[in-house]
């Protein structure tokens, strides 16, 4: 009697849930939580499958140019079934794909290549779809609130799609609404990636990965609030309004909520578009002089930090006075970085531009990292290997060779990567992750190699540890004395960067970078 009752229970329970799951989601069978499951039970299997019937159904010589030839295949092959998984799926599956595209240096190169495609080309819905959820949230009909829509959108990412549109009072906005299927799908999915992540670790044992599914689990409701959004931009706006070259979108709050955000609508061209740059004459230094600038206080300073800087996020042009301007968007995701975090983490810097082991080891384990791990910890913050760390990579110029030497040894070092990434502290996960994209941002535009990168960052480390020093003083006499210390070192720090520049680039290039 008591299984009869619990089998009903457990059957009514689900096919209540599965009413609910089409209502929300205007009955489109493809929001259906058990359908989203079995599609990708499904395509692990099959992935599963294919690694055992073309790669693993005999033993290989792992050296043989044949089985190197093989596993690039059934790599390819599998994140291509992968891939069409995500975009069938869609929402949050496109947000873990996004994360798979940038993990060069954790996952075969077949894999993060197939996934960069979800970057810039993520599936996009029908504008009558998005006016349904501007309906439902506003309880406005679409065009009682525009005079025009853009029916083709501006951007296309996981969780929404951005449309130029013309308001009734003549105003042009930018109007990000989310997919429709997006809030009702999220926990049933996370359940379901985090099954398919434990699949993979088997199939890949190096595949640690069960970080990505928590910080995923932890951030999704936040981006998913796009009115948590708008005080993110307005936030950020305040703390660096001393910057007239920073163009944050102003939030039209009463035409806002947390599904549909109508934002001040700016016009640029992305950060990593070289004919645009080249066609308005825009300096490639000087934007990522001031992208170096921003992040760098954004972390070491007001431990407020924007964490999706892909080019898409970021644009550039020139204002009426021909001053270069950067244009920061989607504020949905950000770091909250704790006092005791940024002292660590500037003390790290500080210690990796010192060239002191000793202070590497120390703050690499206030920050998580065990033994000898602190030198890998080190070239994942830098993104240099441990060659240059110990030369100083402040004094040695990124090169090609370089570069090939970091991708030829990744899968050497693979499995204690993965091992940094499990003890790390987890406000250092966002922070790898927005260093990856801005090291990105300046190899596209070839300016890696600036000393105003260093010099600013030193300047914002030092700022950050001399004030936790400060904090701790409790006399005017003893703050005193660190404010001349950390006066004294910014002195020489100067002094030391336009000597290096000096060297490096000659007197006019130093001045030009430094000034």
């Amino acid at each position: 009697m008591f299984k009869r009752l619990l089998t009903h229970s457990l059957l009514g329970a689900s096919v209540i849930g599965t009413a609910l799951s089409l209502r929300t989601n205007d009955y489109d069978l493809n929001s259906v939580g058990v359908i989203r499951l079995m599609r990708s039970a499904v395509a692990v299997v099959d992935v599963a499958l294919l690694y055992k019937q073309k790669l693993y159904y005999k033993d290989w010589d792992k050296n043989d140019p044949e089985y190197k030839a093989q596993k690039s295949k059934v790599h390819t092959l599998a994140a291509e079934r992968l891939l069409e998984l995500i975009c069938t799926n869609k929402g949050v599956y496109i947000k873990v794909g996004q994360h798979i595209g940038a993990l060069d240096y954790l996952l075969p190169k077949e894999f993060v290549q197939t996934m960069k495609v979800l970057h810039s080309n993520a599936p996009q819905n029908p504008v009558e779809d998005l006016f349904k959820v501007i309906k439902q949230d506003l309880n406005v009909n679409s065009e009682d609130m525009f005079e025009h829509f853009e029916k083709e959108p501006l951007g296309t990412a996981s969780l929404a799609q951005v449309h130029k549109a013309t308001l009734k009072t003549g105003e042009i906005v930018a109007v990000k609404v989310q997919h429709p299927y997006v809030k009702g799908n999220s926990r049933v999915d996370m359940k379901t990636m985090e099954v398919a992540v434990k699949v993979l670790a088997l199939i890949f044992p190096d595949f640690k990965v069960q970080w990505l599914v928590d910080e995923s689990k932890k951030n999704l409701p936040i981006e998913l609030d796009f009115l948590n959004e708008g005080r993110n931009a307005e936030k950020v706006a305040a703390q660096f309004d001393k910057y007239q070259w920073l163009r944050v979108p102003k939030i039209y709050w009463e035409l806002s909520s947390p599904r549909v955000l109508v934002m001040e609508y700016l016009e640029g061209g992305q950060v990593n578009d070289l004919k645009y740059i080249q066609n308005n004459n825009i300096d490639p230094l000087t934007i990522s002089n001031r992208l170096g600038q921003l992040y760098s206080e954004m972390i070491f300073n007001t431990g407020f930090v924007h964490s999706d800087p892909h080019p898409g996020n970021i644009l550039v042009r020139k204002d009426p006075k021909h001053d270069v301007e950067i244009i920061l968007l989607d504020h949905g995701l950000y770091a909250n970085l704790t006092d005791k975090f940024r002292f660590n983490y500037s003390k790290l810097w500080l210690s990796i531009l010192n060239v002191d082991r000793d202070s590497m080891q120390k703050y690499s384990e206030n920050l998580g990292i065990k033994g000898n791990l602190y030198g890998l910890f080190a070239c994942m913050v830098t993104g240099r290997p441990w060659e240059t760390v110990v030369r100083g990579v402040n004094k040695v110029k990124y090169t090609k060779e370089e570069k090939d030497t970091l991708q030829n040894n990744t899968s050497l070092v693979l499995p204690h990567i993965s091992d940094v990434l499990e003890q790390v502290d987890r406000q250092m996960l966002l922070i790898l992750k927005t260093n990856d994209l801005i090291r990105g941002i300046e190899s596209t535009l070839r300016t890696q190699n600036r000393m105003t990168a260093f010099w600013v960052m030193s300047k914002c480390c030092l700022q950050s540890s001399y004030s936790e020093e400060k904090s701790k003083r409790t006399t005017r006499t003893a703050r005193l004395a660190i404010i001349l210390r950390e006066k004294w070192e910014i002195f020489k720090l100067n002094i030391y960067y336009l000597y290096l520049s000096l060297i490096n680039f000659g007197l006019v290039a130093a001045f030009r970078e430094l000034l």
